[in-house]
């Protein structure tokens, strides 16, 4: 049976993380999870974005059932305290979203010393699932899910500068964290299942993703009539954010998919319906995966699912 994204299966009776739900990609996945019949918590810094994020889903999604906790992913030492907010026993899904993309140098840093999109995207959700691995072993078959990025393609991981101290770029940084959130991905589901677990890891990316092709949602995304005259030829090719929340929210609820697997836009890699891709060599690489958790371990004193 073909996926429909406007009317995927339903979720009730199950518990969703989505870490930066509050806006972007993120809000969009919670609002359709929501649609869905899930349970969604909304992990955010912002309690006022979090409350937005929260009001706006409950007016769209008639019974919807959406919560948030307070979550600040370059704070590890905060993150004990975060999972602590959860109101459940379980979760049966995790999406690995929030994230930061700076533009401009000069080279950013957590208060742990850590370079901050490296701290945000990767170190603090690989921090996290270890500090979430009772709620997620608790589910019949949890699964997560790691938003990684187009931007991976290009770049290779540098482990013995995986800070970018000695050579530091925005764009290239940025691009190395996500990699870095997918190898993790990959290297946690290989992991699972070489122990047994009926958790499963996987990866999810949503193209092209624009501000100015993406639906309005009061109180989370505005676009003035210009914005979206100007957009109409990227639509050509590229796509709005809620159509970039798709893979991930097949990745949740498709009963089909299995750990390791990498869904993205089906046109190009950029925009489409969401489809199984095959993930590139570098992604996937088991020295790779294995030098990368072992420095991610160091950095955080985490360890997912070790035992």
């Amino acid at each position: 049976m073909a996926w429909n994204v406007h009317e995927p299966p339903r979720a009730d009776g199950t518990t969703v993380l989505v870490t930066g739900g509050n806006a972007g990609i993120g809000y969009f996945v919670a609002e359709q999870l929501a649609a869905a019949g899930a349970t969604v918590i909304i992990g955010s810094r912002s309690r006022a974005r979090a409350s937005a994020a929260v009001d706006t889903i409950t007016a769209r999604v008639p019974g919807a059932q959406v919560q948030h906790i307070p979550l600040d992913l370059t704070d590890l030492d905060s993150l004990t305290a975060s999972v602590g907010h959860l109101d459940t026993d379980t979760l049966d899904a995790v999406v690995l979203n929030a994230g930061i993309a700076l533009d401009d140098p000069p080279r950013e840093e957590n208060r742990r010393g850590h370079e901050l999109m490296l701290a945000t995207n990767h170190l603090g959700h690989f921090a996290l699932v270890h500090r979430l691995e009772p709620w997620l072993g608790a589910a019949p078959a949890a699964r997560i899910v790691t938003m990684g990025s187009y931007a991976a393609r290009s770049e290779r991981l540098d482990l013995d500068d995986l800070q970018s101290v000695r050579d530091y770029d925005p764009k290239r940084t940025y691009g190395r964290s996500k990699l870095a959130q997918m190898a993790f991905a990959f290297e946690l589901d290989r992991r699972l299942r070489a122990s047994g677990s009926t958790c499963m890891s996987l990866v999810a990316h949503p193209g092209g993703a624009l501000d100015s092709l993406t639906p309005p949602r009061p109180g989370i995304h505005r676009r003035s009539g210009s914005q979206r005259l100007l957009a109409l030829p990227a639509k050509l090719v590229l796509q709005g954010k809620d159509a970039g929340a798709w893979p991930a929210v097949r990745a949740v609820l498709d009963p089909d998919v299995q750990g390791g697997q990498l869904w993205g836009p089906s046109r190009l890699g950029l925009s489409g319906r969401p489809h199984l891709e095959k993930p590139h060599s570098h992604m996937t690489d088991q020295d790779t995966g294995a030098a990368l958790w072992a420095a991610s371990t160091r950095l955080t004193d985490a360890d997912p699912f070790a035992s």
